[in-house]
């Protein structure tokens, strides 16, 4: 290496160091030194007896101390990442250290018993290998920041790809052996369900790790905090320290579509085309005649009086609007909505979410125009692919609510008729208005 390599290695790492920290260390540490050997001359001199060579090292020894600790020792306090200390670690002894333990106390008796420094000398290794092993497992566990990223949306039953980045924000320590985990805490789904293992997190470096996670239902999912854990170096004792997270994310309807879905849409397509039908072939305009045009559609008239050939052109016949309903508006008392128990009521309104995200899901694909409707919550009229995941994060969060008669959806929808609806209800075949029937396809929860 030559000379100049050299010291632009070493002038780059001059530039790095906190020069006004390693002063104030400099100066302590020489302070320290004076009044220690101030001490040791105040000892020697307690033999002649003479009090004045006594007392004034001494005092001075103690001055010099006490400017450190009152000048010094803060200052390089406030340079120092005091927090990673203040970390809450638990401790978990494993198979591994209890026989280690179990190992020190045979030594330590024959040690006491037969008086033989070997012996000693042995234990006072494995003592010092459990010391180590607490330093070092606890350095690696400090200096360590947690990120996980997870998706913008996320759909139950359907694996996902997340990112868990640790990053090491020690000086010149690198970690080993981690693992993050969810921490577990009652009432709550915890997100993360699998370790997530980082074998090296070089100093000043961050490395992620890609980890498939699935949410069986739907609904929120909130992880307060996270651990970190370790076993390293010897695997004796397993160190978790927590790391606070405060995530919350929303887990959609599954998507996939069932034998039910399949089974509604083509009567649901049915129904739909013909309410269109109905209500369609509205006159839009009338331009002149292009040669991709269909002679069906010349207005003689117009062409008559114009000397050109005209064209009438349509409202488009494959514009669909559609209103999309959850009436969760169910009979929980026991023996309602038509003598099924509460289980049975969560089950099927469990699938009547299902169908409904598929539904809408469906409308979106087919590029349709979409309003949803549920309690207390609604979207605006709408292309699908503008408010369709507002209506799947809806759909997550919906619940089924007591029945009470001033709160019946159904009667504030018989007053539009000039949408095509589909509705999902528990609601018995009497009570629907009869206005809602010719401009609604009713799906009933009891038949899903």
């Amino acid at each position: 290496m030559s000379a100049s390599m050299t010291d632009s290695i070493a002038a780059r790492w001059w530039r790095k160091l906190d020069q006004p920290g390693w002063r104030s260390f400099g100066i302590a540490m020489l302070a320290l030194a004076v009044a220690l050997l101030l001490a040791l001359y105040s000892g020697v001199a307690a033999e002649t007896g003479n009090l004045w060579l006594v007392g004034v090292p001494a005092l001075a020894a103690l001055a010099l101390a006490g400017w450190v600790a009152l000048t010094i020792v803060p200052v390089l306090a406030r340079r120092t990442p005091l927090r990673w200390f203040a970390y809450h670690i638990d401790y978990k002894v494993t198979r591994e250290g209890l026989v280690f333990l179990g190992g020190i106390t045979v030594v330590a008796l024959a040690a006491l018993n037969t008086g033989n420094n070997l012996l000693f000398m042995v234990l006072a290794c494995l003592l010092a290998a459990i010391i180590v092993s607490g330093v070092l497992s606890r350095i690696m566990l400090t200096g360590v920041e947690l990120t996980l990223q997870l998706p913008e949306h996320i759909f139950a039953g359907q694996p996902i790809l997340a990112v868990a980045e640790l990053r090491n924000e020690k000086q010149t320590l690198p970690s080993f052996s981690l693992r993050v985990v969810g921490e577990e805490k009652k009432g709550q789904t915890q997100i993360l369900t699998r370790p997530v293992y980082f074998p090296h997190i070089p100093r000043k470096q961050s490395v992620r790790q890609t980890v498939e996670l699935t949410f069986p239902r739907r609904g929120v999912y909130r992880q307060e905090a996270f651990g970190i854990r370790t076993r390293f170096p010897f695997g004796f004792l397993e160190k978790t320290r927590k790391a606070d997270a405060d995530l919350e994310i929303i887990v959609y309807p599954r998507i996939e579509p069932t034998g039910q879905f399949y089974e509604v849409l083509p009567l649901v397509s049915g129904e739909l085309e013909s309410f269109t039908r109905g209500r369609g072939h509205d006159l839009y305009a009338i331009r002149d005649y292009q040669p991709t045009d269909s002679a069906r559609h010349v207005d003689w008239k117009a062409s008559a009086k114009t000397g050109s050939l005209q064209v009438r052109e349509f409202t488009r016949e494959d514009e669909r609007r559609v209103m999309l309903v959850l009436d969760s508006f169910l009979d929980l008392r026991a023996g309602g909505s038509g003598g099924l128990r509460r289980e049975e009521v969560g089950q099927k309104f469990e699938r009547a979410v299902t169908l409904c995200a598929c539904l809408a899901w469906h409308f979106y694909e087919i590029d349709s125009v979409l309003e949803f409707r549920t309690a207390g919550k609604t979207t605006p009229m709408a292309p699908a692919g503008e408010i369709i995941y507002d209506v799947l994060r809806h759909l997550a969060l919906a619940q089924p609510q007591p029945a009470e008669p001033e709160q019946n959806l159904l009667s504030q929808l018989a007053q539009d008729t000039q949408i095509f609806k589909i509705i999902l209800t528990s609601q018995p075949r009497g009570s629907i208005p009869t206005s809602l029937w010719t401009s609604s396809y009713f799906l009933f929860m009891q038949a899903l």
